[in-house]
């Protein structure tokens, strides 16, 4: 008789797998840095560029190659007009947070279009500065109470204020 000790199948899940489960994290998951969408205020983006800006980094898989989903694919995941996705895309082309490349095929004509963030990156990147300094300062005052030993020194002030 042999047994065998299989540890439960939660046990070997990942982090990520935990919070949202292995088949919602196998279909797929996008990694956005936190500072876009907690400061998209100050980047000047509104919750249609956020989603849009979510959807394009669901495609980008390296740094070299470059996401390019269709208006279309974007509008329709939204449940928008493709013309919607196309202002805003708009927008942040003049804002210089995105940076369309067109793409021709000489026998198909348009293609979609490359899209970089590296002006979504550069404009972002200053906030992601100060939320680690304040990380950091934290730490920091953190580490120091943790540092002092013994009850805090009292000292007797005479009434009157003198």
């Amino acid at each position: 008789m042999t047994t065998t000790a299989a540890a439960p199948e939660v046990a070997q899940l990942k982090v990520n797998e935990k919070k949202w489960t292995a088949p919602l994290m196998k279909a797929g998951w996008t990694a956005l840095p936190n500072v876009i969408f907690e400061r998209q205020r100050a980047l000047g983006l509104d919750a249609i560029d956020v989603n849009i800006i979510l959807h394009i980094a669901s495609y980008w898989w390296t740094a070299e190659g470059k996401p390019f989903p269709s208006k279309r694919t974007i509008a329709a995941a939204m449940d928008v007009e493709p013309r919607t996705v196309q202002r805003r895309i708009a927008a942040m082309e003049a804002a210089k947070l995105i940076r369309r490349e067109e793409r021709r095929n000489s026998s198909t004509g348009s293609m979609t279009n490359i899209y970089h963030l590296d002006g979504l990156i550069k404009a972002a990147t200053p906030y992601a500065l100060e939320k680690i300094q304040e990380r950091d300062a934290k730490a920091a005052a953190k580490a120091a109470r943790a540092g002092r030993k013994g009850k805090p020194k009292l000292t007797v002030v005479p009434k009157g204020g003198a």
